[in-house]
């Protein structure tokens, strides 16, 4: 699509269900403020996504711990959907909160101009003594997955139901997908899929197009065989932002003329977000330990 080329919320969102419905597996352009947007509509990628941890990064300078709210992350999508010149996925997390506030989550969004969003059954944030990987009920994500689609207004959004493959056993994934599936989720989202065995298993039977992330998974990277598992969606990861910390670093340090530093994208976020602190704060005020 041209930079230049202008398209209604309505006309991204109709694009991005012709990706849902077509037979081919797309891989997400991580975008993460307008100019990103616009360089990856540019560079011809069919769909974005503002991943929620780098929304965490860049607005909070905080690891993922759940600790950006519902305002903080529309904001942020609100710029991106005032130039974004392909189809854009929100990553929601939890909905940030119950069903009530899914439906207040989708609202905010859809006015944002996202072209679909994801809500995931993870129990976030992290409860007292629980770890941040465990699940809310089958029953209350359907709940969730229920609320987000009576609060749309424009039918072409897409509500995908996000499940974390990796920590369940095969069965329980199976129900649940197959649970959002009927209560009548858009698509299925999966994070934690091993290798092509494991999502055959939670594919079979499934008829709704699936989205997974692989985070760059080696197991999972035959483009074609994913296409006949019903893979659409694709998300890698998010290595444009982590390129643009390690870039903004190495041009600081240029300027002030101060020593080489040989820590990659990766351990410099480390770095600067602390999350030693967050970990050490939820040991002694939340019992967690993971």
């Amino acid at each position: 699509m041209p930079i230049l080329q202008r398209a209604s919320h309505h006309e991204l969102r109709s694009a991005f269900r012709a990706l849902l419905a077509s037979e081919r597996c797309y891989h997400t352009a991580s975008v993460f403020d307008p100019m990103s947007a616009r360089i990856a509509a540019d560079l011809d990628f069919e769909v974005g996504i503002l991943g929620g941890s780098v929304a965490s990064l860049q607005v909070l300078g905080a690891p993922d711990f759940a600790l950006i709210t519902l305002s903080e992350f529309v904001e942020q999508a609100a710029r991106i959907g005032r130039v974004a010149r392909l189809p854009v996925i929100a990553d929601a997390d939890h909905g940030y909160g119950n069903a009530l506030n899914v439906m207040r989550t989708v609202v905010e969004l859809e006015r944002a101009g996202v072209a679909a969003l994801t809500i995931e059954d993870t129990l976030l944030p992290a409860q007292f003594g629980r770890k941040s990987t465990d699940l809310i009920s089958i029953e209350e994500g359907v709940g969730k997955i229920l609320a987000a689609l009576e609060a749309r207004v424009d039918p072409e959004l897409s509500i995908i139901a996000r499940t974390h493959a990796g920590v369940l056993e095969v069965d329980e994934v199976i129900r649940r997908t197959r649970a959002y599936e009927a209560a009548g989720a858009d698509g299925i989202c999966l994070v934690g899929v091993r290798d092509f065995a494991h999502l055959e298993q939670i594919a079979a039977g499934l008829k709704v197009p699936l989205m997974l992330v692989t985070y760059g998974n080696p197991e999972l990277r035959d483009n074609q065989r994913l296409a006949r598992l019903g893979v659409r969606i694709v998300v890698n990861g998010h290595a444009a932002y982590f390129a643009a910390i390690k870039a903004t670093y190495d041009c600081l340090r240029e300027q002030r003329g101060a020593q080489p530093c040989d820590l990659n994208a990766t351990e410099l976020t480390h770095k600067y977000t602390m999350p030693e602190d967050y970990i050490l704060w939820a040991k002694e005020f939340m019992e967690v330990r993971e």
